[in-house]
């Protein structure tokens, strides 16, 4: 029988420049891929949305007088009878960006029950007769959400008319310009920004 011979093995000299040469690439990739993806693309990307869409680019800021008071995409608290009223915040002790998020209240939880149904109860006394919708008394999951749907806008307009001793025809015409539609006729639903309804509420004159 014919013995077979072991292969020669791979000298300690052979192996290093090998391993050397692995390690370079490894180094040499994840310095270009960094530059180019974590620094250069977005920049790319924030300098062409600086062009084409320089609002929203800076945060969708709303200026009056030449002062910020807020952002189109952050809600803000309305509690005077004279202003539509977003929906209700968890995010800290309300509408706090620093700390956006949810109750994370199971619905079967009697705080988050209570809660609900203490804001029904003070809603329908403010519009005897009409069902309250369903997103006056519950929280967005940021907490954030500066939207409501045209119902929750409708709802309040009877309380904001008498308030403001406008008719309500008035106020119902003035929501009735603040909806948007769904984003591609399909996408998302029908919505009412509060904080640009209100602004132009107090442009209003009786």
């Amino acid at each position: 029988m014919h013995s077979v011979s072991a292969p020669p093995s791979v000298s300690t000299a052979q192996a290093t420049p090998v391993a050397q040469s692995v390690w370079r690439t490894s180094i040499l990739f994840t310095i270009v891929t960094t530059v180019l993806l974590g620094l250069g693309y977005p920049l790319f990307v924030t300098g062409i949305a600086a062009v084409i869409f320089p609002h929203q680019a800076a945060g969708s800021l709303i200026l009056k007088d030449g002062q910020v008071i807020g952002s189109e995409l952050l809600a803000q608290s309305f509690t005077s009878d004279k202003y539509f009223h977003p929906r209700p915040s968890a995010a800290g002790n309300g509408y706090d960006a620093t700390a956006s998020g949810g109750s994370n209240l199971a619905q079967s939880n009697t705080k988050l029950v209570q809660r609900i149904q203490g804001d029904i109860d003070k809603l329908s006394k403010e519009n005897p007769g009409k069902p309250v919708p369903i997103d006056m008394v519950t929280t967005s999951g940021s907490g954030l959400d500066p939207d409501i749907t045209p119902e929750a806008a409708y709802f309040q307009a009877p309380r904001v008319a008498k308030a403001r001793g406008l008719s309500e025809d008035r106020v119902r015409q003035l929501v009735e310009l603040h909806i948007t539609g769904r984003q591609l006729g399909v996408l998302g639903e029908a919505r009412v920004n509060v904080l640009l309804l209100n602004l132009d509420l107090d442009k209003l004159v009786k």
